[in-house]
């Protein structure tokens, strides 16, 4: 669905050099190249769910606005769904969806239904495929609350729901998200997630998501691409990742009663009675392992294991430079 080969990005920026007056500082501005993605390479197949991570001023915009026609790369090639997408405008956003959740594609103070009928002429959606995507996503969305006020008057909760049916409306082969849950309170965020996954498995519809909200990615996708100074640092499993770069997983133990827990392999970072929690390490010893330990020397009520997080992860990724940017 995607190719990407040796992708390059670059701004000429001009910064003055000292002082001299006005014209003196105009005239002696130096030049210096940004690159904003540099050498980048990667390709997503068809019905794929992909998280596109980086800290602000990575790359990943830039990436973006490539991928969606909107600007020209310096170097490289690129194709999506089989185009070039700055070359074939008209054919290529018909192939495509796009949610940004700073901005929206619906009108401002049309209602809802009118902004969404409005698109699907745009696209030269059949009428009834339209009253067809209409119906079911309206009912997956809940957009029927709101359909008939005026754009300008929703929440923003409401006008991303909204937004994403949009975006559906001509039943795009490819999806992208960014940001699409930034601001939503948790029933909101759910709501949408649960969508984006329907539409991918029902509809085969690829997605690339960027997000700042790592539990977008976590329930999301099983493949994540992490980008930094415009470079491509990671390509691969979700679980590969917290695996490799993870830190310290938790065994939380309920004992039968209260008693001093040391095993070889793990240490005692919490009590709380007959709770007991331990830290450790894959490299140092397997959860299973831990747990026949743990059971040989001590009754125990209950336990469970608890993973690393993804936003602890990629935080220790980017502030430890371990896949070295």
């Amino acid at each position: 669905m995607i190719e990407v080969e040796h992708l390059s990005k670059h701004f000429t920026l001009r910064a003055p050099t000292g002082g001299g007056g006005a014209l003196r500082s105009f005239l002696s501005r130096e030049r210096r190249v940004v690159r904003a993605v540099d050498d980048l390479s990667f390709r997503v197949g068809a019905g794929e769910i992909v998280g596109y991570l980086g800290p602000n001023g990575a790359g990943k915009s830039t990436t973006i606005k490539m991928l969606t026609g909107l600007l020209v790369p310096t170097s490289g090639d690129l194709r999506v769904d089989g185009v070039v997408p700055w070359r074939a405008r008209r054919t290529y956003v018909a192939r495509i969806g796009a949610v940004f959740g700073q901005r929206t594609t619906l009108w401002w103070d049309l209602p809802v239904i009118e902004s969404l009928e409005l698109l699907g002429h745009v696209y030269r959606v059949p009428p009834g495929r339209l009253r067809s995507n209409l119906r079911e996503f309206g009912e997956l969305l809940g957009l029927g609350e709101f359909l008939h006020t005026p754009v300008r008057a929703l929440s923003l909760g409401q006008r991303m729901r909204a937004d994403l049916c949009a975006a559906l409306l001509h039943d795009p082969h490819l999806l992208f998200l960014d940001e699409p849950t930034i601001g939503l309170d948790v029933v909101a965020k759910e709501r949408i997630r649960e969508f984006v996954r329907r539409v991918n498995r029902e509809r085969g519809t690829t997605v690339l998501l960027t997000t700042h909200d790592l539990a977008d990615v976590q329930k999301l996708c099983r493949r994540v691409m992490i980008i930094d100074h415009g470079r491509l640092l990671y390509d691969g499993d979700l679980g590969a990742l917290q695996d490799r770069f993870g830190g310290e997983r938790r065994l939380v133990v309920d004992l039968a009663e209260a008693a001093d827990v040391e095993v070889e392999g793990a240490r005692v970072v919490e009590r709380d009675g007959p709770r007991v929690t331990l830290a450790f390490r894959r490299e140092d010893v397997s959860a299973s392992d831990l747990i026949r330990r743990v059971t040989e020397r001590h009754a125990v009520r209950d336990l469970s294991v608890l993973e690393p997080d993804i936003e602890g992860t990629v935080r220790e990724i980017y502030e430890k430079n371990l896949l070295g940017a």
